[in-house]
């Protein structure tokens, strides 16, 4: 059988083509300034009002919402109103501010009982939109043109047989309609449509919505969103150019920034585009209305009722406070970091912390960040968090009587547990624990513990910390290098021998992970130990079975199979090996290993990575987009399932990943796509699971309180 080795020099011998020069070069962190995080409210109606919003509008500082069975107007935050009709479903105001429905087939004043119904020649249309021109005139928009109501119907033969989407009067008092066929306006009285003449030919004459913005006109058609300008600066922004979607159906001007709605979500544009669906950000996705309160907070109304997005400037300090009061609140369990379950979907006040396969690795992640926020601040809260939690992952190892093997997870023995595995009983009976513990669960053991033992443990923690990697690497090492069960086989996946990695074909994707993981775990423990013999072990998978060279191709990438799941499974260890090999003789080789995964990864705008990368290679690895990103994270960790399979401006990859899921050329940005953490595919068009779920959030404060512990990321 063919090394795995010499197939993969055969595949990559032309991959290493930069030099080291940047070990040299000294790293500028960057400063943390204040930000704007977008954070969305539930704006609650009275009992008494349908959820259906069909039109938002302020007059002076009351906000009104009218919904189909009523007005209700907002002062101060207290809501009043009372049913009115049923059925509208749409309204406008007056010159005197006065609230005007109209059904389907017609109009009526706010508390007036006199209706005005649509004239017999217009009987059998829909009313779609209305606008009062002035003091005297109703203008109505239907489904078969538009009509005029001066104290008697006109129909506007101009527009008979066209469907009126919209109305607006600009500035200079001519009217703009948008219709089916074509963009009308009438000037100094005379109706033209633009169609006919003007519009490009690929509009196909069919328009949603319009919007005055100062002297411009908005406009949105099939597959686009236009402005005709006064000073003749046009535009038309289609998805190649960021539109994430369309059909608009509704468009604001919001000052330095424009909102649009579509019936899968609303769309900001400013200097860059912002989309917003799902429920993180809407109780529905199709936008009836937009309103915009301020500079920094918008309205948006639906068939669910109303959703406030809102900047709250904040700096990443306040953030990272916010996660840490998550976990406190919702996920620990037995001082481990576990999952919250959502009883009921989306609903915070039913989670239920539940045990997953992984609570050590999500536990040491936890660990990691306290012991770096305790570095970096001497809060005695993170002393005391970061203890806590070094005392449940040993106890991962202690109940399981293995010396050296740590269980995935334990709960009380009448717990319920996830379905599948291997649980196992305790001696007393009180507790069970999972096995088949993974690779996943050591790298998190083994990145964590040392930080521990550096950051933060007095002498007598300083023991434990020893005697427990004591008993995990000779457990690894005396099992030829692999995590042995219970039943006296190795785990599926904890596995660092040479005759399986260099060897056997099963273990090709793992060749170079899984051997950058046991030398920075062998580093580690004699980093801790000062036994020798884990630094005799370390030489002789070098020496003997060239593990240094294979960490040159650790990360496995297109034409092969991408798992996201290995980059954390890769840049943690990497994180602790280059902490104790600055004087190895192998240096070069790992920072060539990093400096070609670091060129791998960067695409992905992952800021862990960046970090790490950054620590690694004593070079400013896009620390910009780290900062950037850890903005974006959004503050709701809920698991809302994220759909963006249906936009435009996310070019499809026609090669799906690993798991068959679809998936965009572009990295989606993090408030528009399913919770990641730092192990799924920053590409995945649709992620989520409806609600059921709240992440804990631990995978933001690491990268946060890693980059403030080196300087990387600087805050006034």
């Amino acid at each position: 059988m063919k090394s795995i080795k010499f197939i993969l020099l055969l595949l990559g011998i032309n991959l290493i083509t930069f030099n080291n020069d940047c070990i040299s070069q000294v790293i500028s962190g960057i400063i943390c300034e204040n930000y704007y995080q977008e954070i969305k409210t539930e704006i609650k109606l009275p009992d008494q009002a349908e959820n259906e919003v069909i039109k938002l509008f302020r007059t002076n500082n009351i906000f009104i919402a009218v919904t189909t069975n009523g007005v209700y107007k907002n002062n101060n935050g207290k809501w009043t109103g009372k049913l009115f009709g049923s059925g509208w479903r749409t309204a406008a105001l007056d010159t005197k501010n006065e609230i005007w429905l109209a059904s389907d087939f017609s109009i009526q004043k706010e508390d007036d009982t006199k209706k005005m119904d649509l004239p017999d020649f217009a009987s059998k249309d829909t009313v779609l939109c209305l606008l009062w021109e002035n003091e005297k005139i109703l203008l109505v928009g239907t489904t078969k043109g538009l009509l005029a109501f001066d104290g008697k119907w006109n129909s506007v033969q101009f527009t008979k047989g066209k469907r009126i989407n919209s109305i607006i009067k600009d500035t200079i008092g001519d009217l703009w309609v948008a219709t089916t066929d074509g963009l009308l306006r009438r000037m100094k009285g005379k109706w033209i449509n633009l169609d006919d003449n003007l519009m490009a030919y690929g509009l196909k004459r069919t328009y949603f919505s319009l919007e005055n913005r100062k002297d411009d006109v908005l406009f949105s058609g099939l597959y686009s969103v236009g402005c005709i300008a006064e000073d003749g600066n046009h535009w038309n922004l289609r998805g190649a150019d960021g539109l994430p979607y369309g059909p608009v159906t509704t468009i604001r001007n919001a000052g330095m920034s424009i909102w649009f709605g579509t019936d899968r979500g609303a769309i900001k544009k400013d200097k860059g585009w912002h989309y917003y669906n799902g429920k993180r950000w809407l109780p529905d996705n199709k936008v009836n209305d937009i309103l915009p309160i301020n500079e920094h907070t918008v309205w948006i109304a639906t068939p669910e009722g109303i959703s406030q997005i809102q900047d709250v400037e904040m700096s990443l300090v306040q953030k990272a406070a916010a996660f840490e009061e998550r976990i406190k609140l919702r996920h620990k369990r037995y001082g481990l970091v576990s999952r919250s379950q959502l009883i009921i979907p989306g609903d915070l006040s039913t989670s239920q912390t539940v045990t997953t396969s992984n609570d050590g690795l999500w536990t040491a992640i936890y660990l990691a960040a306290e012991c770096f926020r305790y570095a970096t601040t001497k809060d005695p809260e993170a002393k005391i968090n970061a203890i806590k939690s070094f005392e449940a992952m040993e106890r991962l190892e202690t109940i399981t009587g293995i010396p050296g093997f740590p269980a995935r997870s334990f709960v009380a023995a009448d717990e319920s547990t996830e379905r599948g595995g291997e649980w196992h009983l305790t001696p007393d009976k009180k507790w069970k624990w999972k096995g088949d513990t993974s690779s996943d669960e050591i790298v998190g053991h083994m990145f964590a513990y040392p930080l521990f033992y550096d950051l933060v443990a007095d002498d007598k923690m300083k023991t434990r910390v020893k005697n427990l990697v004591q008993r995990i690497m000779d457990h690894i090492v005396d099992n030829n290098f692999q995590l042995v069960d219970l039943d006296g086989k190795p785990t599926r996946w904890a596995v660092w021998n040479p005759d399986s990695l260099n060897f056997s074909n099963n273990w090709s994707f793992e060749h170079g992970v899984n051997s950058l993981q046991i030398l920075s775990f062998l580093k580690a423990g004699y980093h801790i130990t000062q036994d020798q013999k884990f630094e005799t072990a370390y030489q002789y998978l070098i020496r003997n079975h060239h593990y240094s060279e294979n960490l040159i191709y650790q990360k496995m990438y297109g034409p092969f199979d991408i798992n996201y799941v290995d980059n954390q499974l890769a840049f943690l260890p990497y994180y602790n090996l280059f902490r104790y090999v600055s004087e190895d003789p192998q240096l070069p080789q790992y920072l060539k290993s990093m400096k070609r995964s670091w060129n791998i990864v960067q695409k992905d705008r992952t800021p862990m990575w960046n970090i790490i990368a950054s620590v690694a290679l004593n070079e400013d690895c896009n620390l910009k987009t780290a900062l950037f990103e850890l903005q974006q994270i959004p503050m709701d960790m809920i698991t809302w399932t994220m759909t963006n399979s249906h936009r435009w401006d996310l070019p499809l990859d026609p090669i799906n990943d690993r798991f068959n899921n679809k998936q965009s050329l572009k990295p989606i940005p993090a408030p528009e796509r399913g919770i990641t953490k730092w192990n799924l595919n920053n590409y995945q068009y649709d992620l989520g699971s409806d609600g059921a779920e709240e992440n804990d959030g631990a995978f933001f404060l690491l990268a946060y309180w890693m980059g403030r512990y080196h300087g990387l990321l600087i805050e006034k």
